[in-house]
């Protein structure tokens, strides 16, 4: 009996043994499930490095736009200078001019005819170094646009390219013989199309070959291949500015500069069409990081900041990281032009974009705020700038006065309290949205924009529903509406220019009611709020600059919900991205009992604690 009771016994235990190795097990498993999850979400922060660029707000400038000083219409430096004050109360610490050069205007300025000289409309060099060294003198830097992919070809030196086969700057750009056809036609070297709707190839009857372009035809492709065409570039477009004492580049389409220069032809992907979309063959080529290179030597030698702008490029953290790694990378960082996208593009088989989603805007957002706090790169955060159309229209509400106020508050929320350097766009910090829908075509400028209606008529012919489907398409997406002029005051012209004097692009409709005079008296405005969001991100930037991110799900998909930690304290911010009234879980929830709001754009947060209203935005702050 005693040996039955002692085997029962032992059984017992060895029993309990195994329940506990087994749940043991479950507990370590489930550990180490949590511990994937947390390192997914980007709590296994890298100790990113403190650099001024990293804490900065950087304000993109589009000069044309800005204000005009001289009674032309058109935007220029001195009007620049004369809002340096209102910029720097702002909160404003680099401004970002963009292409400002000698141009003939084809595509607003990025076809340049001389890097060392300004499109005279704007002023001259002697201005340009007045507006460097004004900058400087409130404390804040300056960085410029470099635009090198390509120049116009009223450049000198393409006109010598062009001059003959023999001219010693012949191979600075891409020039190829013809192909003929079987009926005898003469064709371009490839079938590329260029990113302004036409070929990428223009024949020259003077030397009869083709020339490379993948933009407008008055933008022929540098060939970087050759040692010479670099050092020029390199002399003439960054040394040049550099040494007059700007702090930086904002570098236009960084990892265009390599070709396949085998130039096969693109895969027919649209049969209808005689060109095609060539994207693979002209971006990412086997010797950018080379290029990269060299530029980076020369930046390096003044401490220069470099913004790389990636265009048709694959976002993955480890393609990006051979860009913006701060070990092996050749730029400060880069710009995630993937939010851009978002709602603006058709997929493959779409007949019409995408809606706005939500779920992948958040999906995209927490992407690379967790890529920011899991490796030594750095990330951009910006919804606007010169080349898409105004976040509030995209992201918020343009409908009435108060949506649009409760909208872009949401949106200050959302960008201030990440990781990453802020950039804002001119106009973006009043609301500043699209132009409506009711005016015509014919107030489209760009290039680009005048290019696609042109198409969409040749499409469309004589039915008018194909053509208004058509122009609502281009509509949504066009850079026309960024470049609209900046909303000073309620007067004629809004200010950007004189009474009487014809603006080069047309004012928006609502100026006198969204303008900076109306908004700086007004401690509740959208500008008087993103002044306080400003101050608010340097006060804590070791929670919203260098903070860990950890996004968390909810019920309701347009409720976007992260916290931020560092330096002993954290923060969590709750927006609700949709017009509707929102329910969720509470702050206690997630930071628990004790934590305050830190800020919020509505008012009353704490009495409606689970309850968030349409565009609502708050964030709650605790200490460890």
């Amino acid at each position: 009996m005693r040996k039955i009771r002692s085997l029962t016994t032992l059984g017992a235990v060895v029993i309990l043994l195994a329940v506990g190795f087994i749940l043991a097990e479950r507990y370590f498993l489930d550990l180490a499930s949590i511990h994937q999850k947390v390192i997914s979400l980007g709590v296994n922060n890298h100790d990113q490095a403190r650099k001024w660029w990293k804490e900065a707000v950087i304000y993109e400038i589009y000069p044309a736009s800005f204000k005009d000083s001289d009674g032309d219409g058109i935007g220029d430096i001195p009007g620049i200078i004369s809002k340096l004050d209102y910029l720097h109360d702002l909160g404003v610490d680099v401004i970002h001019i963009c292409s400002h050069y000698q141009s003939p205007q084809v595509d607003m300025g990025y076809d340049i005819s001389d890097y060392e000289d300004v499109h005279r409309p704007y002023g001259t060099v002697e201005d340009v170094q007045a507006l460097i060294n004004a900058t400087h003198t409130r404390g804040m830097k300056i960085i410029f646009d470099l635009v090198i992919n390509h120049s116009s070809n009223q450049h000198k030196w393409f006109e010598e390219s062009r001059s003959s086969k023999d001219n010693p700057k012949r191979d600075w750009y891409f020039w190829r013989p013809a192909r003929w056809d079987a009926e005898g036609n003469r064709r371009p070297p490839n079938n590329w199309r260029s990113h302004f709707a036409a070929p990428a190839w223009t024949w020259d009857e003077k030397t009869e070959e083709y020339y490379l372009h993948i933009y407008a035809p008055e933008m022929p492709d540098f060939n970087w291949e050759n040692e010479e065409t670099r050092e020029g570039i390199y002399n003439s477009s960054m040394i040049f500015w550099l040494e007059r004492g700007i702090d930086g580049f904002r570098i236009n389409i960084v990892n265009k500069y390599s070709k396949d220069i085998e130039f096969p032809d693109a895969p027919i992907v649209e049969p209808w069409e005689e060109t095609q979309p060539a994207s693979e063959f002209y971006n990412n080529g086997p010797r950018i990081h080379e290029y990269l290179g060299e530029m980076k030597n020369i930046l390096d030698r003044y401490g220069a900041l470099s913004v790389g702008e990636l265009s048709h490029f694959p976002f993955t953290e480890e393609a990006m990281l051979q860009f913006a790694s701060a070990g092996s990378g050749h730029l400060s960082m880069v710009s995630n032009y993937e939010l851009l996208a978002l709602g603006q593009t058709r997929e493959k088989g779409q007949h019409s974009r995408s809606p706005f989603n939500a779920l992948v805007f958040k999906k995209e957002m927490s992407r690379w705020q967790t890529f920011a706090s899991d490796t030594d790169a750095w990330v951009t955060l910006f919804l606007e700038n010169h080349d898409a159309p105004r976040s509030i229209s995209r992201f918020g509400s343009d409908g009435s006065a108060e949506e649009e106020m409760r909208s872009g508050k949401m949106i200050a929320i959302l960008l201030a309290t990440m990781t990453g350097t802020l950039f804002l766009y001119q106009g973006q910090e009043l609301g500043l949205a699209n132009a409506p829908r009711s005016w015509s075509a014919e107030e489209f400028k760009d290039v680009r924009s005048v290019n696609m209606v042109r198409k969409a008529k040749e499409k469309c012919k004589h039915d008018s529903a194909c053509l208004k489907k058509e122009i609502d398409e281009i509509w949504e997406t066009a850079r026309d509406h960024a470049r609209l002029p900046m909303q000073w005051d309620s007067g004629p012209n809004a200010g950007f220019t004189n009474e009487g004097v014809t603006p080069w692009m047309r004012v928006n409709d609502d100026w006198k009611t969204k303008n900076v005079e109306l908004q700086s008296g007004n401690s509740l405005s959208l500008l008087g709020f993103w002044k306080r969001m400003l101050r608010l991100r340097k006060e804590y930037k070791d929670l919203f600059v260098y903070g860990v991110y950890q996004s968390y799900a909810t019920e309701a998909a347009e409720l976007f919900v992260f916290t931020k930690v560092g330096s002993g304290k954290k923060s969590l911010t709750v927006v609700n991205m949709s017009g509707e009234e929102k329910r969720w879980e509470g702050a206690s929830s997630i930071l628990g009992e004790g934590c305050r709001i830190l800020i919020e754009n509505i008012g009353g947060g704490a009495q409606r604690e689970e309850v968030l209203s349409a565009w609502e935005g708050r964030v709650y702050f605790t200490v460890l």
